[in-house]
Formats: C-alpha cells, sequence, structure tokens
C-alpha cells in the first residue's frame, strides 16, 4: 500500500523526542512516531465532538422541558436541594 508522504517541519525540541522514542525501540522511525501522535489526536478530537454532542443534545433537552413548563421551581441551590432531600427520602438516609 502506498502511503502519501508529507513533509514535516519540526522544532528542534520535538526532533529531540521523535529522535529520543525511535532511539529507545519504541517506534522504528520518525514516521511511525507521527502516525501514533496523529492517531492519539484523532481520537481526542472524536472524544471531544461526543462530549459536545452530548453536551448540546442536554441543553437541547432542557429549553424542551422549559417549553413544556417542566422544570423546578425557586432557585437551582433550592432545587438541587430538594433533589437531595428526595433521594435522601428514598434511600432512608
Amino acid at each position: 500500500m502506498l502511503m502519501p508522504t508529507r513533509n514535516v517541519v519540526l522544532t528542534e525540541q520535538q526532533e529531540i523526542f521523535v529522535g529520543k522514542l525511535v532511539e529507545a525501540g519504541r517506534y522504528q522511525n520518525a514516521s511511525e512516531v507521527l502516525r501514533d501522535g496523529l492517531r492519539l489526536l484523532e481520537h481526542r478530537v472524536q472524544r471531544r465532538e461526543a462530549e459536545l454532542a452530548d453536551i448540546k443534545a442536554g441543553v437541547i433537552a432542557g429549553f424542551d422541558q422549559v417549553k413544556r413548563e417542566e422544570f423546578a421551581a425557586g432557585s437551582g441551590e433550592e432545587a438541587i436541594e430538594r433533589a437531595f432531600e428526595r433521594a435522601s427520602r428514598k434511600h432512608g438516609l
């Protein structure tokens, strides 16, 4: 399989780091180091996108509850206190 080639400019510190990883035998060459780094970055970006999608869904659900007037009266602190009180009674605490 032919892989595309890219020229990459590294800082001196990055070049030293890559060299140490190759010298230690963790990777065969600099390309492997960079590919592994890109895989980690890709995973982090995908995880962040999933987290943002969850947040967006929660916000939308919250707005839908407000539209249906299904929201707790009083301040946020009061609503939290009521929720803890209900949970405590339910679990006999």
